[in-house]
């Protein structure tokens, strides 16, 4: 019988996180196989109803049924919302969760909980912006435990950081590296990649080399003022001699044919965007639903209309042929894609304005690629989409599964700037979505 590890070796443990080696390196079990090389983390921000896209109630009454019919898919028995009829016959190559649930139904405190799989400082808080005290985002994360060759960045953020112009706090917390450093935080990529005129500032211009520098540390360090300053210099220069990142961001050199699949929107093209990026090897991508001046998936009036005509559609669209790209590409088994808001929506629709208000307690999320095994369903809600009637899913589950797919444990601890030994997340990974354990 194998001896149990003594409290030396759990100590070692927990300093190695610090390397990136798990407890798993240390007592000699077998760390989870690599599945995936890179993810595309198509965020939905202001929370889409799940009852009328991915867990849709047509025996429910009509104050939670709402307006919109179902469509069948190729999973059998799944039927999902009418107005994604493309993804309807994709479903092959998904796993839908219908239970994911948490506590916090405040947009700001919540993103903070799905991007870096821990609590926010202060849940239930849209009064708290970034700070420092955050937890690093997960491809902050991936970034300082697996750095990439220098001029590829590891964690690239479009089209814009979400924030809230209803919410005191603003900006959203848990986007950036948080006690990381400036360093790690995320190349934001912000415009609107569907406009022609679209280019990263200070890329591809070859007049005023010293120009083109500055402008583009401009655009990657304008929120920088800790010491991380000159590691995000550092990269930001050896960016600017990488030709294949550099080309990724020419969204000009794809057939139009495949630029009218993704959708000619502001949300289309920046997931082909995010496709090319993973193509020139970036690690992870997160594409932000796009501040449209509208209210992004947080259809607390006038829901029906806005999923049928704004949101449902360009979402359609785009992850569809994300979809068809990455396996025509052979690149979907080392791509995980993960489409997921920050909470879903009520299932009683509200009188008078025909809206659904924020609901945390049971939503939806979809996976796909990256060894995920595609046509299943994965937990299941009540029969008003009220709360999950099986295996419940929390945000940090799904952050711990992102760590998993990827082939690092998420029992890895990392020193915080306090020196405390943190693990990546609070969360399990969802292994039974896996091909393989």
């Amino acid at each position: 019988m194998a001896a149990l590890p003594s409290r030396r070796d759990l100590v070692r443990a927990g300093s190695l996180g610090v390397l990136g080696l798990g407890l798993s390196s240390v007592l000699g079990s077998t760390p989870p196989p690599r599945r995936a090389k890179s993810v595309i983390l198509l965020f939905m921000w202001g929370g889409p109803s799940h009852l009328d896209t991915w867990d849709p109630k047509p025996d429910a009454p009509a104050e939670v049924r709402g307006e919109f019919g179902t469509r069948p898919t190729t999973i059998p028995g799944l039927r999902i919302g009418e107005h994604f009829p493309k993804l309807s016959t994709r479903t092959g190559r998904l796993a839908v969760i219908r239970s994911m649930a948490h506590t916090d139904v405040a947009h700001l405190s919540s993103v903070h909980h799905l991007m870096t799989g821990r609590l926010a400082p202060k849940p239930n808080s849209d009064a708290d912006p970034p700070s420092r005290h955050d937890t690093p985002h997960v491809g902050s994360m991936l970034d300082h435990l697996k750095p990439l060759p220098p001029g590829v960045p590891g964690f690239v953020s479009l089209p814009w950081t979400v924030s809230h112009p209803a919410a005191p706090g603003g900006v959203a917390p848990g986007q950036h590296a948080g006690w990381l450093g400036a360093g790690f935080d995320p190349f934001l990529v912000s415009g609107d990649p569907n406009r022609p005129d679209f280019k990263l500032a200070g890329l591809g211009v070859q007049s005023d080399r010293t120009g083109a520098r500055a402008e583009l540390l401009r655009h990657l360090d304008r929120h920088v003022h800790d010491a991380g300053y000159s590691s995000a210099q550092q990269k930001a220069m050896h960016l600017l001699s990488a030709p294949d990142v550099q080309k990724a961001f020419d969204l000009s050199t794809e057939p139009p044919k495949t630029r009218d699949r993704y959708g000619r929107t502001t949300h289309g093209q920046s997931v082909l965007l995010g496709r090319r990026l993973v193509e020139a090897g970036v690690r992870l991508v997160c594409v932000n639903w796009p501040n449209d001046g509208q209210n992004f998936w947080d259809t607390h009036g006038d829901n029906f209309r806005q999923l049928k005509t704004r949101l449902m559609p360009a979402a359609d669209a785009a992850f569809s042929a994300l979809l068809d790209d990455l396996t025509d590409r052979g690149l979907l088994d080392e791509t995980l894609v993960l489409w997921v808001g920050e909470f879903g929506r009520t299932p009683k629709i509200t009188a008078g304005n025909a809206g659904r208000e924020h609901w945390a307690r049971c939503y939806s999320a979809v996976l796909a690629g990256g060894g995920v095994k595609g046509g299943q369903v994965y937990g299941s809600s009540d029969r008003i989409g009220a709360e999950p009637a099986e295996k419940r899913v929390s945000p940090a589950d799904l952050t711990a599964t992102v760590y998993h797919a990827l082939g690092v444990d998420p029992e890895t601890t990392v020193n915080d700037r306090l020196g405390r030994p943190l693990a990546l997340t609070e969360g399990t990974p969802l292994q039974g979505l896996f091909t393989t354990g």
